[in-house]
């Protein structure tokens, strides 16, 4: 697989001749159509033999044949144009061996009950895990239920994925609410009366465990939540059942906010699964332009977290989406969500070039609207997926896991399924 950048005056039919590649496969694998114009800085997958590696700064013929796990020899076997004294320059191509796998892992994806049937069956072969958001907990102990899951269980049972059951304590407005929480959290028979009447449910609606996402959980709240997570982990284990949870992306124990002072790494290290880390939303809807999971502070989460997580245990958070911000950035304003097809096409509407960030590693792009103002749109490409599904590798963890996968980003999955075998349950 290459990843390419597109150039001022590129087509696809170009692109296609220079890699020996089928047009129509490029359009397939990059969700394009024929009439779609292609904006310079954009990020294309192409099916390869071999890989390519992208020069960068400081970069050694050395240091690229020990990050792909190859040898000089095999780089300049690959490279008969690089002659002595062996110089390369930032911005070359470097051809690599061929994609060989980096191992096998899971992978979750969180959907909400108005995915469509196509987009869920073109998902489900990249998936272990289908979590479906969300029933919501009230503070007796019960909790609202979804109506039409059933199609989306089914669907995943089919194509030998594992249904979870995601529990919040979102409130009716749609909210995480941290007095729900608290209020839950504080009752004893509460939780007892849902841990002994949540296995039963489960297999009954064909639900293999359940993902418990209780968010902007109180600081004394701490140690209420990690206790009702060990007591209804052992209840669902001694039925056969999974506990996995989602957590606010920390990078210390004592990190202040309350999205972050509820969740003892540690103490839900010791009793889930397996957690989904969070890492996305820096830069987020109501807040300053940003990318939206920028490679350097996922990074630091991740240094974190291993270290009281067993780092198989740990899914590292993917963004399906897009934010467009407009500038300036004015506290109180909300950016526009895109998803991440529709970026493509809103850049080259509006003759934007498409650029790199490299602390971040993440594509970003500023254009100004019919009315005058300015605007800048953070996303992810293949690029920028690359780099952080790399970090699975890098720190042994278990895995990935996607929010949401109600849209279906072919390079994004494309790109996965190059770099890891995805791992069944059943």
């Amino acid at each position: 697989m290459i990843i390419y950048t597109v150039k001022k005056g590129d087509t696809i039919m170009r692109i296609a001749r220079k890699y020996n590649a089928s047009p129509a496969k490029l359009l397939e694998i990059n969700n394009l159509s024929e009439n779609d114009r292609l904006p310079v800085g954009a990020a294309l997958v192409i099916p390869t033999e071999n890989g390519a590696h992208v020069v960068r700064r400081g970069d050694s013929l050395y240091s690229i044949a020990m990050h792909h796990g190859t040898t000089v020899d095999e780089l300049l076997k690959l490279n008969p144009t690089i002659k002595p004294p062996y110089t390369i320059y930032p911005g070359q191509y470097i051809v690599i061996p061929g994609d060989a796998k980096l191992g096998s892992i899971d992978v979750n994806g969180y959907c909400y009950p108005s995915i469509s049937d196509e987009t869920l069956n073109k998902t489900l072969p990249y998936l272990t895990y289908l979590s479906v958001f969300s029933y919501n907990i009230r503070p007796d102990g019960s909790f609202t239920e979804i109506s039409n899951d059933d199609r989306i269980i089914g669907a995943a049972r089919a194509q030998n994925v594992a249904p979870l059951m995601v529990i919040t304590n979102l409130n009716s407005d749609d909210s995480f609410d941290s007095q729900l929480a608290l209020r839950f959290l504080r009752n004893d028979v509460a939780q007892q009366k849902f841990i002994d009447m949540i296995p039963a449910y489960l297999k009954r609606k064909g639900y293999m465990g359940v993902n418990l996402d209780f968010e902007y959980v109180y600081d004394q709240n701490m140690d209420d939540y990690s206790l009702f997570m060990k007591n209804l982990g052992e209840r669902l284990s001694a039925e056969g059942l999974l506990l996995t949870t989602a957590l606010a992306p920390k990078t210390s124990d004592n990190q202040q906010g309350v999205l972050y002072e509820g969740h003892d790494y540690r103490a839900l290290g010791q009793v889930c699964d397996w957690i989904m880390l969070m890492t996305y939303d820096w830069g987020y809807v109501a807040g300053p332009p940003m990318a939206v999971s920028p490679y350097n502070e996922v990074d630091r989460v991740l240094r974190y977290a291993v270290k009281v997580i067993p780092p198989e245990k740990l899914l590292l958070g993917m963004p399906n989406y897009a934010y467009d911000w407009t500038l300036p950035y004015q506290p109180g304003t909300r950016a526009k969500y895109y998803n991440l097809n529709a970026v493509l096409k809103l850049a080259a509407d509006t003759g934007a070039e498409i650029e790199f960030n490299d602390s971040a590693k993440a594509p970003f792009f500023t254009y100004r609207d019919a009315s005058g103002k300015d605007h800048i749109v953070w996303f992810d490409d293949a690029r920028s997926y690359r780099e952080r599904m790399r970090l699975v590798n890098e720190y042994g963890l278990g895995g990935v896991g996607f929010w949401t996968i109600n849209s279906f980003f072919a390079p994004g999955w494309y790109v996965l399924s190059s770099l890891y075998d995805i791992n069944k349950v059943f």
